[in-house]
């Protein structure tokens, strides 16, 4: 029974194994797909008929001979599901319909000031719809639906507080999964957008990263030894709500001096509003500040200036406590970089420990507003490749 067992996981293994190897390498022949992985070449035929006979492998046209017979070439087959992923926000919801590479193939966003929890759902079933009807015709249709939540989730997809949105003890995943029927992953929006950023932007490079999502409030994605920490419960990344100012601004959280209440994109805008630098109405406030500093508005450069001196004091706490390479700003903040940077470097530089400044990067976010939307995509198409694996392999 053992040895069965252990057969058993042993192929299942080697199937992912030969899998990601041609995702990565495509086209690739099956002789280098048994020198990189290091299989025999029996073992890698008879997996990769498999594949073939599962539509995730395709064959081409024969590649490139270094001597004898030119090798058949195999293709993953990019086009054989679709992800559908919703980065879910404070105030909007956008989504996007991926290929099995996460290439976005639709996309909606919409808008809603109606924070209630009926509300966004009604909103939320709309796009995800329109989604599936976009979805090309393919052999294993949607595979799943990923949605990126602005709050704490545990691991069993219940969202125990989104702040922001006035949400508590909301067990979303089950939600989703009555209503459409189809995988549903859950998770917090800024190790989404990490893992975003890893997958597909800026944090490939980077084993041991912080993402910093600066949206309505601010979140903290952690990639620690190329692998997402998510904490005993899967809390951790809640920075946003570590205390810089003792007794300071109250936050929604229940807290006071929160990192968000002093460099959030709402701390931003609450003092741009005071100043008079943006109309209550403005659709496109941070867009307006640009351009004002752009012009060379002093009260519009200072006022970015502060926020990103405070941006600093967050991101100097998160480099001591984890040793970073890279620090990636990302969401609606990540636009402002032209007139954050200066100010949060200089902070850092003056107030991180120097060992810790050694080769550390500070960027920010190649996907802007999308990290948490290709994060979500990134996480259900890995799900779909877990359970084509379970499913196929005997």
């Amino acid at each position: 029974m053992n040895q069965t067992w252990n057969q058993h996981v042993v192929k299942k293994e080697n199937k992912t194994l030969v899998l990601e190897t041609i995702k990565t390498n495509t086209p690739i022949s099956r002789a280098r797909v048994a020198q990189l992985t290091g299989l025999n070449k029996g073992t890698v035929s008879s997996l990769v008929s498999e594949l073939i006979d599962g539509n995730i492998i395709e064959e081409s046209g024969p590649g490139e001979s270094s001597g004898g017979r030119r090798p058949v070439m195999l293709l993953f087959n990019h086009l054989a599901g679709y992800s559908i992923a919703i980065d879910l926000g404070v105030n909007y919801i956008l989504g996007l319909l991926t290929d099995l590479n996460g290439n976005i193939i639709c996309e909606q966003r919409v808008h809603f000031q109606d924070k209630t929890f009926e509300h966004v759902m009604q909103r939320l079933f709309e796009i995800i719809e329109d989604l599936q009807q976009a979805a090309p015709e393919s052999h294993y249709g949607v595979v799943g639906i990923g949605i990126g939540v602005p709050g704490v989730v545990s691991n069993d997809g219940e969202l125990l507080l989104a702040p922001n949105l006035g949400w508590k003890r909301i067990h979303l995943l089950n939600v989703l999964e009555e209503r459409f029927h189809l995988p549903i992953v859950i998770e917090n929006e800024a190790n989404a957008g990490a893992y975003g950023e890893k997958v597909f932007g800026v944090g490939q490079d980077f084993s041991n990263m912080v993402y910093c999502s600066i949206g309505t409030g601010i979140g903290v994605g952690l990639i620690l030894e190329e692998k997402l920490y998510k904490g005993f419960n899967g809390f951790s990344g809640e920075l946003g709500h570590m205390t810089i100012e003792k007794d300071g601004i109250p936050c929604r959280c229940g807290n006071k001096g929160c990192w968000e209440r002093y460099a959030s994109e709402s701390a931003l805008l609450e003092k741009a509003l005071k100043l008079g630098l943006i109309e209550k109405n403005d659709v496109t406030p941070i867009q307006t500040l640009v351009a004002l500093a752009d012009n060379g508005l002093v009260e519009a450069i200072d006022l970015f200036t502060e926020i990103g001196e405070y941006i600093g004091v967050g991101l100097t706490n998160s480099i001591n406590i984890f040793n970073p390479q890279a620090v990636i700003i990302g969401n609606q903040m990540a636009v402002t970089e032209k007139w954050i940077r200066p100010a949060l470097e200089r902070y850092i530089k003056n107030h991180a420990i120097g060992f810790h400044q050694e080769d550390l990067k500070i960027k920010f976010s190649s996907l802007t507003s999308h990290s948490t939307a290709y994060g979500m995509a990134a996480f259900t198409i890995e799900a779909f490749s877990i359970r084509f694996n379970n499913t196929i392999s005997n």
